[in-house]
């Protein structure tokens, strides 16, 4: 079952997702990593209770079974996990110039960073700088500010629950709530739309959940490529029985056909299991109107049914009881008219009506959802309204029902669970002033938005990054990197060179720290780190990998180190938090709800259940009930209206398109393992632009014509981005996608998600120019 406004890929797509070709690929990068035999041995323990947590993603993990890795986890593994070293002599052979004309993925495959280097501004390079001297030189651009709110702590989802605390807890104490991070570009509409509904930003379900939903809504992902450990949760619970229904605005293979690579049969032979029930490609930001549309067809054939004198289909003793506001939803959705629907979900009344029949034959239903969803305007609105379809058949708090966000790198829920946030709750820093004996800052601080107009307004000056390439992770390029040329110190702690190492002002420093298949050896001997998955799960990583360097870190010493020489009247003693890490959980236990006797907890096979008030029936909402929203269907999809656009384009004959940006399947986040993307087709290409066949003879392009990409914003300004080769692809009319980074350039800072601030990265309004010999005509 599938909806007929897409077309059929010309490319070598193939016809199933997994099986041999992913054993294949993940050799290739085990052997191409320089430690073979290490990282194979690595792979073996890989997410089991005496080994590491994969570097991946954050999906869970049964204890069952022989082993578990995926694909992408065995790519991060090997790229982390390399003979290869970038040190001080590396650094004397390229200047910072020369360094920022290569490309991410050459950047990155240089190998690990192994000592920490200094910027010198009159040579352009980098060079060895003691350990203790990069401190002090952290140090005193903090103390020399004339506020900490000048300074920006920014952090990537892979950081460790005990190294994020203290990061938090050092910032806090220095005077700052500045916790731009990650989950600000990618999630943030989900903390938002939950923490309003339900009491708590986080998922209700837990993995076992998958085997017992009758049925599971997948909105607005590819786990395929960026979850490929989810295929093995929705291929075990297509195989008994389980109807899964995809919305999504590409054809992705592995949503279609998926061979598990531990499964003989699937691995050696053509055979493979179907994914997805019905598969939906709705137009970029329609999924609100398709599940409002939805939602119509169930509370209009309720109210047949009690006009019939015949049993209501909806759950009124679980709304009477737990939830509030669903007569005002009621009237927002009758008053939801099919005409506006249709036209913004680009489906039909009869697919949205077959795939609400899907939902009411179901006794359990877990709606799960990705970037597809978060990135867009109204993203808070359409997750608050996959609650209000949740809350209508109580599919929360139940097994095998519930609501499934399923979160990007490996701690990213951690680090938020943990303090990572600019807008913390009283109660979190009254508990941290407790045994801090400091006070907490109230006044709340930056995202990733304003962190960056803060540097390109020059009132922010020091920036800290724990992990991560903010500068390739953030939308409107040009004007992210002029914030990141504007900061007086830039600080990066990081496992791999990348682009944000590069954006300099006055000062820079790079900090080689452990990645997490590393032994982590302190004074008390060798530390564990733990981490939160996307179930609210928490266990402990421990590496058995030799450092490449005895100069490379933990970035929890790192950060005890730049606290202890920034605050040296601190109560806190940070020598012993890195000499044993044992002392950060215990205080990690006083602040964080949850993490009582968390010690005794990580013992447990497969680490602990954090809970999810939610799952409870308990709702730390205002009105302590589940809140169905009542919003509107959109006036517009994006910031701009696009039909007006059109009109107003069509004298000079050009059309407005919606482009979203994706990954590819060589591609975790910013890191770029190749250049291919398998599941789609492509080989060794960065630069191409997915388009309906029709869309493209219409503007009179053929496969494989070159286009130059223009954003339209509502400034002066001009983003572009040139050089991407037409590639015809199975995706809906007036639609485009392309990679990211590459076309972060045309996302404007200022295009948002209401109340979310997330980049608007799936819905960026385009014209196309074509261009020959790289000129545009």
């Amino acid at each position: 079952m599938t909806n007929n406004n897409s077309n059929k890929s010309p490319h070598n797509k193939p016809a199933k997702a997994g099986g041999f070709s992913s054993l294949k690929s993940t050799l290739k990068h085990i052997i191409q990593s320089q430690q073979p035999q290490t990282n194979l041995k690595s792979l073996l323990i890989a997410n089991t209770k005496d080994g590491f947590d994969c570097p991946g993603c954050a999906w869970g993990d049964k204890q069952e079974g022989f082993l578990h890795f995926c694909e992408n986890g065995a790519k991060a593994i090997a790229w982390e996990s390399t003979s290869k070293k970038v040190d001080a002599k590396f650094f004397t052979e390229h200047t910072v110039s020369q360094l920022l004309k290569q490309s991410d993925y050459w950047l990155e495959y240089q190998g690990r960073l192994t000592q920490p280097v200094k910027y010198n501004k009159h040579t352009d390079k980098y060079e060895a700088v003691s350990w203790k001297s990069a401190f002090s030189l952290i140090a005193e651009h903090l103390n020399g500010l004339s506020s900490p709110d000048q300074a920006e702590f920014y952090t990537s989802g892979r950081a460790s629950n005990e190294a994020s605390f203290l990061y938090q807890l050092f910032g806090r104490m220095y005077g700052t709530n500045n916790f731009p991070d990650c989950s600000n570009m990618c999630h943030e509409a989900s903390g938002v739309a939950l923490k309003e509904t339900i009491g708590i930003g986080k998922g209700t379900v837990i993995l076992e959940d998958f085997d017992k939903a009758d049925a599971i809504f997948v909105f607005g992902q590819n786990p395929g490529t960026n979850h490929p450990r989810m295929m093995n949760a929705l291929r075990s619970a297509a195989r008994n029985g389980c109807k899964i229904v995809t919305f999504n605005n590409l054809k992705e293979v592995a949503l279609e056909r998926f061979a598990s690579p531990q499964d003989p049969i699937e691995l050696l032979t053509p055979s493979a299991t179907t994914i997805s029930h019905a598969y939906y490609t709705p137009r970029l930001g329609g999924d609100m109107a398709a599940i409002r549309g939805m939602v119509k067809v169930i509370l209009t054939k309720n109210k047949d049914n009690l006009a019939k004198g015949l049993p209501e289909i909806i759950d009124s003793d679980f709304i009477n009881q737990h939830s509030v506001n669903f007569e005002d939803y009621s009237n927002i959705v009758q008053n939801s008219c099919w005409q506006t629907i249709e036209q913004q979900s680009g489906l039909t009344q009869q697919q949205i009506t077959n795939a609400a029949e899907v939902y009411l034959q179901a006794k359990c239903v877990i709606c799960t959802w990705a970037m597809g969803i978060t990135q867009h305007k109204h993203s808070v609105a359409t997750i608050q309204e996959l609650v209000n379809l949740q809350l209508l058949k109580g599919h929360i708090g139940k097994p095998g029902a519930g609501l499934c966000p399923v979160r990007g790198h490996s701690n990213v829920q951690g680090n938020r669970t943990m303090g990572i946030n600019e807008k913390p709750p009283a109660d979190f820093l009254n508990k941290q002033a407790l045994v801090s004996q400091h006070d907490m800052p109230k006044n709340f601080g930056h995202n990733v938005y304003y962190a960056l107009n803060a540097f390109l307004n020059k009132k922010s000056k020091v920036l800290i990054c724990l992990g991560g390439n903010i500068a390739q992770a953030a939308p409107d390029t040009e004007q992210t990197h002029q914030a990141l040329n504007n900061t007086e110190l830039n600080v990066q702690i990081s496992t791999k060179l990348n682009r944000s190492h590069l954006l300099i002002g006055k000062d820079a420093l790079i900090l080689p720290c452990l990645g997490r298949t590393e032994i982590d050896r302190q004074a008390s001997g060798e530390q564990k780190i733990t981490v939160e998955d996307t179930f609210s799960m928490v266990h402990a990583s421990k590496g058995k990998v030799e450092p490449l360097s005895k100069d490379i870190r933990s970035e929890t010493n790192i950060v005890a180190n730049i606290a202890k020489t920034t605050l040296v009247d601190s109560a806190i003693d940070w020598q012993s938090m890195t000499d044993d890490y044992t002392k950060i959980r215990a205080l990690i236990s006083n602040v964080v709800d949850g993490f009582d006797d968390f010690e005794t907890k990580l013992k447990q096979a497969g680490g602990f259940y954090l809970g999810n008030s939610a799952a409870d029936k308990n709702w730390y909402t205002q009105s302590k009930k589940a809140q169905f929203t009542a919003n509107e269907l959109p006036e517009h999809l994006m910031h701009v209206n696009i039909d007006e656009l059109t009109q107003e384009n069509a004298q000079k004959h050009q059309k407005i398109f919606t482009l979203q940006s994706l990954r590819s399947h060589d591609q975790y986040n910013t890191t770029i393992y190749g250049m291919n993307d398998r599941y789609r087709g492509v080989e060794n290409e960065r630069k191409v632009l997915f388009i309906n066949e029709k869309d493209a003879k219409k503007q009179g392009l053929d496969d494989g014509d070159l286009v130059d990409v223009t954003s339209i914003w509502h400034n002066n300004q001009t983003r572009s981005v040139s050089g991407f080769k037409v590639f015809y692809y199975d995706i809906p009319r007036d639609n485009l996608a392309a990679y990211y980074p590459e076309t972060n350039p045309l996302v404007p800072l200022d295009s948002y998600g209401d109340r979310s601030f997330t980049p608007t990265s799936k819905s960026i309004p385009v014209i196309l120019t074509k261009a020959v010999d790289n000129r545009i005509i």
